[in-house]
């Protein structure tokens, strides 16, 4: 009797030990994926890929009150660590770029190349739907997974293009009600772009011209201009999740192809180029650093 206590002791630390482990890898996922979300040019849906999250973070953005709360533990710590990345960490990542935008850039890009491989893996082997069969079965790739890839490169090439435009954004602090709508059309334009890979919703409040009002409310927590962005970002949110789901339900491998071209795209969104120096060095070495983070983190997948 005594060893069955000692066994099912084990057995509960270990289980314990495990649930907190979990906790922590997602809490550092989700600031990972806040502090994505305020790089323009850096997707925070391709981090979400990258760390094999995306597909259960589509599933919990509903409208479903009882499906959210039934994935409490999944949600809970990475929502937390989204926005500790967002209002926390925000600034040393902004430094870095400042500082050194070539290394910083390099360890994204390593990030993103590392993902590859578990989304060719999603286009070449789907589940099975089979309610009797758990498994996967082999794709036959055709036209229609090209003509994805094609067009999703070359979104990523015209936003490569407009990257090198001079955008200005004016700094605006006061609330008004004209403000007011533009920030709940930026809130739910980026917060669609979030949830598609390889899209910067950053980037698409820097072509607005409202990215640097939605940084400085967040930075200096302006209550009154943060309530709109977030109304914003709620039902973007929404409207994302449901789409990308429908399509994932339908077309599953042709809209990971799309995703394969949009994260592939992203990565000549943030590349800095090459320069012979010991910083380039150290941009190789970050970069491998990040490709087997990215793939270490997704090969169970």
């Amino acid at each position: 009797m005594p060893h069955i206590w000692q066994f099912l002791a084990i057995k509960i630390g270990l289980g314990y030990i495990l649930f907190y482990m979990e906790i922590i890898k997602l809490l550092l996922i989700g600031i990972i994926l806040g502090v994505s979300n305020v790089i323009p040019g850096v997707s925070g849906g391709t981090m979400a890929v990258v760390f094999g999250v995306y597909d259960r973070l589509l599933s919990v953005i509903t409208i479903n009150i009882k499906k959210i709360f039934a994935q409490w533990k999944f949600w809970v710590p990475l929502v937390t660590g989204i926005g500790l990345g967002i209002i926390g960490f925000s600034k040393v990542i902004t430094w870095l770029f400042e500082n050194y935008p070539m290394g910083t850039n390099y360890f994204f890009m390593g990030l993103i190349v590392g993902s590859i491989p578990l989304i060719i893996r999603k286009i070449l082997f789907i589940p099975t739907k089979s309610p009797t069969f758990q498994g996967t079965e082999k794709t036959k790739i055709g036209l229609s997974h090209l003509l994805a890839f094609i067009i999703s490169i070359g979104i990523m090439i015209i936003l490569t293009i407009y990257k090198g435009e001079d955008i200005t954004n004016k700094v605006e602090t006061i609330f008004s009600m004209s403000l007011a709508i533009k920030l709940i059309i930026t809130g739910f334009v980026a917060a669609v772009a979030m949830i598609i890979p390889g899209i910067s919703g950053s980037f698409f409040m820097l072509v607005i011209g409202m990215y640097t009002t939605v940084i400085a409310a967040v930075s200096d927590l302006n209550i009154p201009l943060l309530i709109p962005v977030a109304i914003g970002v709620i039902l973007g949110l929404l409207c994302g999740a449901s789409l990308v789901r429908f399509f994932m339900t339908k077309v599953p491998s042709q809209t990971y192809s799309a995703i394969l071209g949009l994260v592939i795209g992203s990565v000549f969104v943030i590349f800095p180029g090459i320069a012979i120096s010991v910083e380039m060095i150290i941009s190789v070495l970050v970069f491998i650093l990040g490709f087997f983070l990215a793939f270490l983190s997704t090969k169970g997948e």
